[in-house]
C-alpha cells in the first residue's frame, strides 16, 4: 500500500496545521504516486476551502512513523 501524506494549514491561522493521508485504492508504485499526487491534492483542496497544502510525500505508511 502506498500513501500520499501531506500537511495542510488553515489560511486564517497559518500556525494551525494538520497532517492528512490519502490511500490509493489500487496497488501503485511510489513513482506513480508522485505522478498522481498533484491532481489528488488539487481535488482535496477544492473540497477543503480555507486550507493550504504545504508539503507532501509518497511512501509506505510505516515510513511516516505510524500505521494507517
Amino acid at each position: 500500500m502506498i500513501v500520499l501524506a501531506f500537511v495542510a494549514c488553515l489560511d486564517a491561522e497559518p500556525d494551525r496545521c494538520q497532517e492528512y493521508n490519502l490511500m490509493f485504492a489500487e496497488q501503485i508504485t511510489p513513482m506513480r504516486c508522485l505522478m498522481e499526487a498533484q491532481p489528488q491534492l488539487a481535488q482535496w483542496s477544492q473540497t477543503h476551502p480555507g486550507w493550504t497544502i504545504g508539503s507532501w510525500r509518497c511512501g509506505r505508511p510505516d515510513q511516516f512513523g505510524k500505521t494507517i
